[in-house]
């Protein structure tokens, strides 16, 4: 049984959310107070993990500006049945729906969906709607019965189970009296051979033994209702429950044994409790075993192993230290213990973290509240998990004390363990709890009544969810586009294997310049390097830096060289940034003291371009002669045209780049062998990287 929709109507911050449809994992996007919680606080009471959490309560719940409206219009009976807070569709899977129509026949249901809702009657839990068509399970029902031919004819034109049930009953009655009379007669009858004849007649005319069983076996399917009898015969084992969790379901790390003993007897449970309780439930233990232990070791074991096995969970998915181990320490409580945990002659359980990096041993309360919050969201996951019973996820803003990284790290986690086993709900506004190749799981909260200072028609106000983005304001939009953002800056010239470059102009000079070689059958750039211009020398460390950062990343370098950047180009190695090898610059293939791109070219070709580029520009051709001897050529230019000004505009050696390029077919024929020898060799170096 999957949720596939959604609606919540009347209950806080909603008045009619609209409808919105459910996937593996779905993601509700909104600002603050645009009502995301309340969307999964009312979905969160029809099937609660704790059981006592189902109840709506109207002076509480329901809108404040109606809700006193409602309470005249409940007490005078003015409307029909109370409002239903929250309506969810399900659609049954093929084992369920193979159950059913085993024993009702293909199609008793109509749809395969299914719909639940709860609401503000107290007298009704749960409000179950099934689409059945009932002739569908009498013709099933008559055909395995095996029913006497004259009475099956009659039964399978009937289209409910109630009228098969009368019909029955009818037709025993009938039988009845038919048989008295039949019985009567042949007790007249004088001869012995003829009345025995006449009794044998008459027990034929009795209901059959079929039919009979058949009348018993309905009773039950029409005491209540046939859809209600099918939801709770063969579905209601299989109602998902909803796990709810958010800031305040946090452990505190350390408890009173007693104490929680006492909340737990009282049914006054915090909800910070509810995690350690899982925990305590993980290690095998019971709240008596803590208080009252007969095997010190054993209970050290079983702690031990609790700790071990949340830590490896928490660290597979927690990048952000992965030197901690968390530990649990059951000791006395003393008189100097925090508040509730100073009773003497009570027992104290400590939540710690040793973090070896540090070689400290901190409580687990004096943590970050990112790793706080994850650590007992698994505590009390994992204790639920393990119960086999079907969940479904309602995380509320679960990145919200993350950093962005560890949100990356918590998007992982949804997708690798959670989403394979149950269906996650998630609500957040941060850009990178988006998942910008997954857009289709974004559903946008909105609510226009903080938008606008005038009331709002009754169908226009409160919070409501769209799939269509159209729909949204740009405070809601701002996450999406924060991750589609970022999504772009990682794949726009950003790929596993980036090729960093210093601008514009290698973007143009290297795939053109690859073509080439190839069409001559001499070694290109391979496809897999993505070339990432980023606007200078001195952004290349801060570049390799960020992007280094990500995993499952290869970079290399090929970039300028002049003596002034030494300094920047080896510690991109020296500072562990890249490989020594992995580091290139056009220098290493020029070689020259110093080396841009354009310094690969045939001195004379390149000032070709440069005067065909300019010719409108320039007072006259540049010659080879007019250049100064310094190794970069565009040095040599640039010391020309101070001289030597164009008539209009600056020099920009870009623009050669794109003549180059767009008169391709034409100016590749013309590199010579020894350009092309040294292109080749860059080219080889850096595929080799791969």
């Amino acid at each position: 049984m999957r949720l596939k929709s959604v609606k919540v109507n009347q209950f806080k911050s909603v008045w009619n959310s609209n409808s919105f449809n459910i996937g593996d994992v779905t993601c509700l996007v909104g600002k603050n107070e645009s009502g995301k919680t309340a969307l999964l606080e009312a979905l969160y009471r029809l099937n609660p993990i704790v059981e006592s959490e189902t109840k709506f309560d109207v002076t509480e719940d329901y809108p404040r500006r109606e809700v006193e409206n409602y309470l005249q219009d409940v007490e005078a009976k003015t409307r029909g049945e109370q409002t239903n807070a929250i309506s969810a569709v399900f659609t049954l899977d093929e084992k369920e729906l193979a159950a059913i129509n085993s024993d009702f026949g293909d199609g008793v249901l109509k749809s395969p969906d299914i719909e639940l809702s709860r609401g503000y009657d107290a007298k009704k839990s749960l409000y179950v709607t099934t689409r059945v068509d009932e002739a569908v399970a009498v013709r099933t029902l008559v055909k395995m019965a095996g029913l006497p031919d004259d009475v099956a004819a009659k039964a399978t034109k009937l289209t409910s189970l109630k009228a098969l049930q009368e019909f029955l009953v009818a037709d025993a009655e009938t039988r009845l009296q038919l048989f008295a009379t039949a019985q009567k007669t042949a007790k007249a009858i004088a001869d012995p051979t003829e009345q025995a004849t006449a009794a044998d007649n008459a027990n034929k005319l009795q209901e059959s033994q079929a039919a009979k069983n058949l009348r018993e076996e309905i009773s039950p399917l029409i005491s209540n209702d046939f859809g209600i009898y099918i939801w709770e015969t063969y579905l209601n084992s299989n109602f998902p429950t909803f796990l709810y969790f958010d800031e305040y379901y946090q452990m505190t790390g350390q408890v009173n044994v007693q104490e929680l003993k006492k909340r737990e007897a009282n049914s006054t449970l915090r909800n910070s409790d509810r995690p350690m309780l899982g925990l305590i439930e993980l290690a095998r233990l019971k709240l008596d075993e803590l208080t009252c232990p007969q095997n010190t070791q054993q209970l050290k074991n079983k702690l031990q192993g609790a700790s071990n096995h949340l830590s490896d969970q928490i660290l597979k998915y927690w990048s952000q230290n992965k030197h901690l181990h968390v530990q649990f320490d059951l000791r006395p409580a003393l008189p100097g213990d925090p508040p509730e945990m100073n009773q003497t002659g009570t027992t104290n359980l400590w939540g710690e973290v040793f973090d070896s990096a540090h070689g400290a041993t901190l409580r687990l309360g004096t943590r970050s509240k990112g790793f706080i919050w994850f650590f007992s969201f698994l505590a009390w996951f994992s204790q639920q998990r393990k119960r086999g019973i079907p969940l479904i996820l309602l995380l509320d803003e679960p990145g919200l004390v993350l950093h962005g990284s560890a949100q990356g790290d918590l998007l992982n986690y949804i997708e690798t363990e959670l989403k394979p086993h149950h269906q996650v709900i998630y609500t957040t506004h941060s850009p990178f709890m988006v998942d910008a190749k997954n857009f289709d799981r974004v559903r946008i909260v909105r609510d226009r009544s903080m938008e606008v200072d005038e009331p709002l028609p009754e169908n226009e106000r409160g919070t409501k969810v769209f799939t269509d983005i159209l729909e949204a304001d740009p405070d809601s939009l701002f996450p999406l586009q924060g991750a589609l953002g970022f999504d772009i800056a990682q794949t726009l010239f950003i790929g596993p294997n980036s090729l960093i470059v210093e601008g514009v102009s290698d973007l143009l000079y290297l795939p053109s310049i690859s073509s080439v070689l190839a069409t001559k059958g001499l070694v290109g750039l391979l496809d897999a390097w993505t070339i990432t211009p980023v606007g200078g020398s001195d952004k290349v460390p801060t570049f390799v830096s960020l992007l280094g950062s990500q995993k499952k990343l290869k970079l290399a370098t090929l970039i300028d060289f002049q003596k002034k950047d030494q300094q920047t180009v080896e510690n991109l190695y020296k500072k562990k940034l890249l490989a020594k090898k992995n580091v290139r610059t056009f220098a290493d293939f020029t070689g020259t003291s110093e080396a841009d791109i354009e310094d690969m070219f045939d001195r004379q070709f390149y000032l070709d371009l440069v005067n065909s580029e300019y010719s409108s520009q320039l007072q006259e051709a540049i010659k080879l002669s007019d250049l100064g001897k310094h190794p970069r050529i565009l040095v040599n230019i640039e010391e020309f045209l101070k001289t030597n000004p164009l008539k209009s505009g600056n020099f920009n050696h870009f623009r050669p780049a794109r003549h180059f390029v767009e008169n391709i077919s034409k100016l590749g024929p013309k590199l010579d062998a020894a350009t092309l020898d040294r292109f080749e060799a860059a080219f080889k170096a850096l595929n080799s990287l791969l």
